[in-house]
């Protein structure tokens, strides 16, 4: 993973280490203050297990038996990458293909209604991980395309990992990723074998435009969308950090633009710039320009 240019990150002042104990608690706050600082996510005190699970193949990697070591190779700073996989490694890729089907099905009359409405329909997929939420949509609009002639959307997926941006370019998936909400039919019908694993075909790759973006602190992507899928991002991410997002994808959408969320996360209370779909049971709608106005300003 490539995280160029990231700001310093503001490590916790800790006294003396006193045992393994408070070096492991010394090590816990640099790990979640790194990620936090780079992503906007947060690893609650409950869940700091995670730490140990996601980081084993870089301690493996770096012949290093403990967290403690690992933040110590960070702190010194001789290593500029260090930082970076470290990020890699905590940042919650969770994923699978057509996740909450239903959504997608939503999606496809969604887009079928803005086409009757205006020019060619563009889609953001914000937080697309390792690209099985992209990858589904592409198959599923040129599917549509195939069987109706109505022309695809364009797709746009950004992730802040540039290592899961390259597993989504390649298209590269296990058996077990690959069994996880894809169909047989189009298991064959878009995937080849090489080994054990399944390989997007290159038509069905092309069909997503990939590109890193830190959700956080970057701009979004060039021009604005009809349908942004932000899905089980939100959920990672402080109260302070969601109000500064919330602006950014209203101001990516166009006029009449939706936004879809996961299906534990909401708008209700964080933003006055989107109002439940009067439509789209579930997905959210932008307000009118004086929403917008009141969300940007």
């Amino acid at each position: 993973m490539t995280l160029a240019k990231s700001p310093p990150v503001a490590m916790p002042v800790v006294g003396p280490v006193v045992g393994p104990v408070a070096a492991s608690q010394i090590a816990i706050s640099v790990l979640t203050a790194l990620l936090e600082a780079r992503t906007g996510q947060q690893i609650a005190a409950y869940r700091s297990w995670r730490l140990d699970t996601a980081l084993k193949p870089l301690l493996r990697d770096r012949k290093l038996d403990t967290l403690d070591q690992l933040v110590t190779q960070l702190l010194e700073g001789s290593d500029r990458l260090i930082g970076d996989r470290i990020v890699d490694a905590l940042v919650n890729q969770e994923t699978s293909f057509f996740r909450d089907a239903q959504v997608f099905e939503l999606l496809v009359e969604a887009v079928a209604a803005a086409q009757a409405e205006r020019r060619r329909v563009r889609i953001w997929c914000a937080g697309c991980s390792t690209g099985q939420e992209p990858l589904s949509l592409a198959m599923a609009f040129a599917e549509r395309h195939q069987t109706s002639g109505a022309p695809m959307p364009e797709i746009v997926a950004t992730d802040v990992s540039e290592a899961a941006l390259a597993r989504a370019r390649a298209g590269r998936f296990s058996q077990f990723e690959i069994q996880r909400g894809l169909p047989v039919r189009q298991m064959i019908r878009w995937f080849d074998t090489t080994g054990s694993d399944w390989v997007a075909k290159p038509e069905l790759v092309k069909l997503v435009t990939f590109r890193r973006m830190n959700l956080v602190s970057d701009q979004p992507p060039p021009g604005r969308f009809d349908i942004i899928l932000c899905r089980n991002v939100l959920l990672y991410l402080s109260t302070q950090t969601k109000t500064h997002v919330f602006p950014k994808l209203a101001d990516a959408l166009n006029p009449g633009g939706m936004l879809v969320l996961g299906a534990g996360e909401t708008v209700i209370g964080q933003t006055s710039a989107f109002e439940p779909s009067k439509g789209f049971r579930g997905f959210y709608q932008l307000q009118g320009e004086e929403g917008r106005s009141q969300a940007v300003g």
